[in-house]
């Protein structure tokens, strides 16, 4: 068997409660608390899970945007917790994000060809012309146009957004790319272009993604094996046929039952009330 791209261990990370006038610690919050997975290369990954659950928490602390509090990461090999900050510049690389809002990750005050590019100026790795040519090569191959690199964010709609956000994280040519619930601000309609443009990237780039979504939908459509997270652990993992068609926890049901149903004349076989856990809530039954 090949080599994961990355192999994650008994992953914790716990903020601490601070009270009283000297706001000492009295305890933790355990948003990720012993999670394990691996993800292989050119494999789509999904973490999914209600609301709350540590699913983007643990995704951040991979990317180390927020400190881990304990576990191991190792990224083709090397360990991401233990990196010297210049090791971990460039292993930034090879690792990007695509974040929830489109909107709110991009600079309003900067063009989008100097957001896309600016990756590219950090790392030394295109200045001048080649650089606008790089830009502009990212925009139409994630369906815009060259002439977008002149505007800016607020210009474009949602969609569009999140498009430069994906040219963005792809511009220093990683090999895995963390989503972070990349389509759920977003329409129906605009959230099926962008997982057919992820999935049309990974076949031509060979990528890596683990992806974070609360919708079992989305994570069907794109998703080779699923990890199915509450309270901080996973309590289910599996191929995607495994986990959608033969759940195994009544939790793993519930997201299930929270997916709407095209068809208003199919019932749904929801899971007895008794099995429900708290926090998520199926869609009733349609009448038929």
């Amino acid at each position: 068997m090949a080599t994961p791209i990355l192999e994650v261990k008994d992953l914790q990370v716990h903020f601490p409660i601070r009270r009283g006038l000297l706001q000492r610690t009295v305890g933790h919050v355990k948003a990720v608390d012993g999670v394990s997975f691996t993800l292989n290369r050119g494999e789509t990954l999904g973490l999914v899970g209600e609301s709350g659950c540590g699913k983007t928490t643990a995704g951040r602390a991979l990317l180390r945007l927020i400190p881990a509090t304990g576990g191991t990461a190792a990224f083709d090999g090397q360990d991401i917790f233990s990196l010297a900050p210049e090791a971990m510049r460039t292993l930034r690389r090879r690792i990007q994000i695509i974040f929830q809002d489109p909107g709110g990750s991009l600079n309003p005050r900067m063009r989008v060809g100097n957001i896309i590019g600016e990756p590219l100026l950090v790392h030394g790795l295109a200045t001048g012309d080649q650089l606008r040519s790089r830009v502009e090569e990212l925009l139409v191959r994630c369906g815009l146009w060259k002439q977008a690199a002149d505007r800016y964010p607020h210009e474009f709609s949602g969609g569009q957004r999140q498009r430069i956000g994906i040219a963005r994280a792809l511009a220093l040519d990683p090999d895995l790319i963390v989503c972070d619930e990349p389509t759920s601000a977003l329409d129906v309609s605009i959230q099926s272009q962008i997982l057919n443009l992820l999935k049309d990237l990974q076949d031509e780039r060979g990528l890596s993604y683990l992806f974070i979504s609360h919708d079992m939908a989305v994570i069907h459509h794109i998703c080779h094996r699923i990890a199915v997270m509450r309270e901080g652990k996973i309590v289910e993992m599996g191929t995607r046929d495994e986990v959608i068609r033969s759940p195994k926890q009544a939790y793993t049901k519930e997201l299930l039952d929270a997916v709407p149903e095209a068809d208003p004349h199919r019932k749904r076989i929801a899971a007895p009330k008794a099995d429900r856990p708290g926090g998520v809530h199926a869609a009733p039954a349609s009448k038929a």
